[in-house]
């Protein structure tokens, strides 16, 4: 293993090829090494645990032949970690594996149908016998997980982190890389997490373990719901942009109390994260990335859309959330490029869609 020095021009050329003996989780199985699985996969291999990517295409290509280009406040490292395109390459896993589900929640379900069967040492599958943790947005990729795994941990995700090139994650965050609640779903807290919050927390993480995850997954939704704003229009600052983000939140808020789904305050995200993580620079959120990349899907669906379902079936319009759903989707199936539509015009069509929400609603009353 050879060094160079942090921030230095040439990077760190780093090989995980051992195992930390002390460790009681044996792998993280990363499934889905974009932003979020690629920085804490690289987090954890500094720490000395035992990491697998999971990628796929290009980024799967480009890690196998180059590893993985990590930079971060104190330099770049090259991290040459195991990597396979899906279960085949590792055969029987083991019973101390756990698996790090990172892809976005519109992969979600193949992802599980591909690893759930999985044979693990001794008797049985993934699905029966292995942990599964969902570090995504939204709260609906641990409610898919759970119609087909035994144990699914939630993780509400506060890290800053970039993925718009092959083989190249970046995590602008100091002096913790994120902060990442995690607790049982649907609730509850037990040893598996606390264990995997120690390995977390040694590898540059805050790590609260909470039995009331959903809590958190739901404040940070709220946050999330001017992700599909940003990936059209791109950082939408002004009048208009403010407007935007102040519309999808209020709906969301609105949507929630009718609910009755209880949400951590703004007083509670700031202590958990506070000045815990900063960032200096751009760090474009996960919907403009994937716009970037070209993937043909974006998370809108389970963000907005998240917004929009509990809306219709608590009688709550949310207009602007189902237009910037519609359109955020329709920008990622047509590969439009990320942050081309004038902020202007989006403004434009939310005021029409709120104006023909409330005339629907006053002729219905």
């Amino acid at each position: 293993m050879s060094h160079s020095t942090p921030g230095s021009p040439e990077a760190s050329r780093i090989d995980h090829g051992t195992t930390d003996a002390s460790s009681p989780v044996g792998r993280y199985i990363v499934i889905g090494a974009g932003a979020i699985g690629g920085s804490i996969g690289a987090r954890l291999a500094e720490a000395g645990h035992q990491v697998v990517l999971v990628a796929r295409g290009a980024q799967y290509h480009a890690l196998e032949s180059g590893g993985l280009r990590f930079r971060t406040p104190d330099g770049e490292r090259v991290h040459h970690l195991p990597v396979v395109d899906g279960p085949d390459a590792l055969g029987t896993l083991r019973p101390d594996d756990v698996l790090v589900l990172t892809v976005k929640t519109q992969d979600s379900e193949a992802a599980l149908d591909t690893w759930g069967p999985v044979p693990v040492a001794g008797g049985g599958t993934a699905a029966a016998r292995l942990p599964v943790l969902c570090v995504q947005n939204g709260v609906e990729s641990q409610r898919i997980a759970l119609r087909r795994f035994s144990r699914v941990y939630g993780v509400c995700v506060w890290l800053p982190s970039n993925f718009v090139e092959p083989g190249v994650v970046s995590a602008p965050g100091a002096p913790l890389t994120g902060v990442l609640h995690l607790g049982r779903h649907p609730h509850g807290v037990d040893d598996t997490l606390a264990r995997i919050a120690a390995d977390l927390e040694s590898a540059r993480f805050g790590a609260p373990v909470v039995a009331d995850v959903a809590r958190w997954q739901y404040a940070k939704l709220l946050g999330n719901l001017a992700n599909a704003v940003n990936a059209l229009c791109g950082t939408a600052t002004g009048e208009e942009g403010r407007w935007l983000d102040g519309q999808v939140r209020a709906e969301g808020e609105a949507v929630l109390r009718a609910a009755g789904i209880p949400n951590a305050s703004g007083r509670e995200q700031q202590e958990a994260v506070g000045d815990k993580v900063r960032w200096t620079g751009a760090s474009e959120g996960s919907s403009w990335q994937s716009l970037t990349r070209g993937t043909g899907s974006i998370e809108a669906d389970y963000l907005n859309g998240e917004i929009a379902l509990l809306g219709r079936l608590h009688g709550v319009a949310t207009p602007v959330n189902e237009l910037v759903q519609r359109m955020a989707t329709t920008f990622a199936r047509e590969r439009q490029p990320a942050g081309s539509l004038p902020v202007a015009e989006l403004a434009r069509a939310a005021a029409q869609a709120v104006a023909a929400a409330s005339d629907s609603s006053a002729e219905s009353a």
